[in-house]
């Protein structure tokens, strides 16, 4: 690795020792001072550690611009989506070089018998065009911006949207007369990002969170009334459970979602009636979850119903589909059954047709199942020809559309968008992600290896490389993340080629924890399992390694927010593994901040972690495997961790704190740096130029480390 260069000034944190004390257990915790952000000293720390990691890496600057600009190179800037259509129009966002941020449009239809998209191009706007919304206008002057709901009621003549300036993923909602392109009176301030039309457009119905953050409020909005006459329709109080909102694909029914980690409710009403009162589909029971979607199933409203309660006898762990009565949720008639090597995910209900999406041996995967006038034929999985890939449902506004939009990528191939024509099983190329520069994917070659955990269970590994890489070990960057039963699926990264090209070998450890095996891979990586989250992704560094591909002095692991967890775990478990650590947002203080429900999220948290509050043994379990308590005098890889002072997932004073306890207990010179954004949330920067920008400082520290900075 290169040093730095130039002399910079280690920040070292003050010592002001704070006493936690749980279970008969005492921790003396000297940094949690730091979590006071209006204290000026905190923010001078912050800023200090800023302009140390600033002098650490100035001398990668030249190669920061290089990456920037390749990542901009190989992007088309002008550009456009494919549009879909909705009503009288079609509807597509537009981007534009040396613009930030996206911008919404449509156009009209020439024919309503006509699905196929228009081909549109880049750079002319069409007949008709109109911008509904231009994001860039509404960044400005603003150092940070996130747009959250963008909702045109079902008539489209009107849109609701709403905007965070700050990235604490607070949002004001506004709404705006698309025939006039005037914005109307209603404003409502703190809202949560998304927002639902009644069929008829009168009223929006949004959501508010809790001091906590948590979704916890529906409200109803009659448009021209002002906000503190909003109805509240619904409010829960258990602070286990997120509320949401939303419509059926059929526009028939407004449905509210109650949901924790593990058990849900939900909520429907009439969407033409939309100041009536919602009734409960099936009452929550603990460890229950379900999801309903309105179907018309030879004539007769139906809904259908996945689910994991018990099927005759035994726990549906993965989910099955049953039908049932719209006024009788209840009588469910099983449609599709369990299978352990199949999770099902979700049902989308068109008028002709439905779309099954599962997971199979750890891809996402899709089938079409047509709707006959006497009910169900059969359903047809779609192949796409790739060993690893990602396939899933795109836009699809219109319930009777004769086409349904999919979207299918993989590591080595651009998103490539279809239509697939259910009558007829064509599939239909409307675009691939252009990527400039003569990009060829036969250069590159992607494939699934498997590391056995210490258990002896097998852990799936992707792998993506150039094909002419030479033999013996190779850099390699090992991603992993382990949480939520979210899975790290195949998909195409433009600034990814900026590492391959050089040499680099991308993998990913799908570690429990995740989805991509079912539920009980997830099962198994939380709670009183967690630590099997950080074993296998130690042990596909170990299995990289013994295979040859790659050596100690040769790899980078990388995670971020609860991955970050798995980072800070990782590098307490096994430090020798690994010359740098990339954690970005990290969860490493997970013990602290779940023990204390008037953070942010944590009481939600609880179905996850588990509650160390009331549990000695989950309290014991955490402090055994949190990153912050294991800090030890060990020699740790080089280290950058990377936060939000705005961010409300993960506060900024876990890394913070996990920074100065590793820089004051370690052994060893490998260099620790921490880096605040001072003005973002926890999805970091906006704006993509920015966020290019971002990518680079981190692949360059990457490269830098591997000794890579001259490639």
């Amino acid at each position: 690795m290169a040093l730095d260069s130039g002399p910079a000034t280690i920040p070292v944190a003050k010592k002001v020792p704070t006493e936690r004390v749980h279970h008969g257990d005492t921790f003396v915790d000297e940094y949690e001072w730091l979590r006071d952000k209006d204290d000026p000293e905190v923010i001078a720390y912050l800023e200090a550690e800023n302009a140390y990691t600033e002098a650490r890496t100035a001398h990668l600057q030249p190669l920061r611009d290089r990456i920037f600009d390749e990542i901009k190179s190989r992007t088309l800037e002008t550009d456009l989506s494919v549009p879909a259509r909705m009503g009288d129009y079609w509807y597509y966002s537009r981007s534009f070089e040396g613009k930030q941020y996206g911008v919404h449009c449509r156009c009209p239809i020439d024919d309503p018998n006509d699905w196929t998209p228009p081909r549109l191009e880049a750079d002319t706007a069409p007949a008709g065009e109109e911008i509904l919304l231009d994001s860039n206008a509404l960044a400005e002057g603003h150092d940070f911006f996130a747009l959250g709901a963008f909702s045109v009621s079902h008539d489209g003549t009107l849109l609701a949207y709403s905007v965070d300036t700050v990235g604490d993923e607070r949002y004001v909602l506004r709404f705006k007369d698309l025939r006039s392109g005037e914005l109307l009176g209603d404003e409502i301030p703190g809202t949560a990002p998304g927002a639902t039309w009644s069929l008829d457009g009168s009223h929006v119905f949004y959501q508010t969170v809790d001091e906590s953050w948590r979704p916890d409020t529906v409200w109803r909005h009659r448009l021209g009334t002002a906000s503190d006459a909003d109805v509240r329709v619904f409010h829960e109080p258990d602070e286990r459970y997120w509320v949401s909102i939303g419509a059926s694909r059929s526009e028939k029914y407004l449905m509210i979602w109650v949901g924790s980690k593990i058990t849900s409710e939900g909520w429907v009403l009439e969407s033409d009636d939309p100041e009536g009162e919602f009734r409960v589909l099936l009452p929550r029971r603990e460890g229950v979850e379900y999801s309903v979607e309105h179907a018309v199933i030879g004539g007769r409203d139906r809904f259908l119903i996945l689910h994991n309660d018990v099927v005759d006898g035994v726990k549906a762990e993965n989910f099955v589909l049953a039908e049932a009565p719209v006024d009788d949720p209840a009588a469910m008639t099983l449609l599709v059954g369990h299978r352990d090597d199949v999770r099902l995910e979700d049902i989308d209900c068109f008028a002709d047709h439905l779309v099954l999406s599962y997971r199979r041996e750890a891809l996402p995967r899709i089938a079409v199942w047509p709707l006959t006038s006497e009910g169900y034929g059969e359903p047809k999985e779609l192949e796409f020809g790739l060993e690893l890939f990602s396939a899933g449902v795109g836009a699809n506004p219109e319930w009777s559309q004769p086409t349904l939009r999919i979207g299918v990528t993989s590591f080595i191939t651009p998103m490539q968008v279809f239509d697939y024509v259910p009558a007829t099983g064509e599939l239909l190329l409307r675009k691939e992600q252009p990527v400039l520069g003569g990009y060829d994917p036969a250069d590159y070659e992607q494939h699934r290896d498997w590391a056995v955990a210490e258990d002896g269970t097998r852990v799936p590994i992707s792998i993506v490389r150039r094909r002419d890489l030479p033999a013996g070990p190779k850099p390699l960057l090992l991603y992993g993340y382990g949480s939520y039963e979210a899975s790290i699926d195949p998909g195409f990264s433009v600034s990814r080629l900026s590492l391959l090209d050089r040499g680099m070998v991308f993998a990913v450890a799908h570690v429990r924890g995740g989805g991509e095996m079912g539920r009980l891979w997830y099962e198994h990586g939380k709670t009183l399992t967690k630590k099997n989250t950080f074993t296998d992704f130690v042990s596909c560094a170990r299995h990289l390694i013994d295979s040859g591909l790659t050596a100690p002095d040769r790899m980078v692991a990388d995670g971020g927010s609860a991955g970050g967890l798995l980072m800070g775990a990782v590098a307490n478990l096994a430090p020798e593994l690994f010359a740098g650590i990339l954690a970005n947002v990290p969860f490493v203080d997970p013990l602290t901040s779940i023990l204390d429900p008037s953070l942010p999220l944590t009481v939600i948290e609880w179905d996850e972690w588990g509650n160390p509050l009331a549990d000695k043994e989950v309290y014991e379990y955490m402090k055994s495997y949190s990153p912050y308590e294991n800090v030890a005098a060990k020699d740790y890889p080089a280290i950058l961790a990377i936060t939000s002072l705005n961010d409300t997932r993960v506060l900024y004073v876990e890394p913070a704190k996990w920074v100065a306890k590793l820089r004051a207990t370690k052994t060893g010179d490998a260099p620790l740096l921490l880096k605040t954004e001072m003005t973002a949330g926890h999805g970091g920067v906006s704006g993509r130029y920015e966020k290019w920008k971002e990518v680079a400082f981190e692949y360059a520290w990457v490269l830098d480390t591997l000794g890579l900075a001259e490639a």
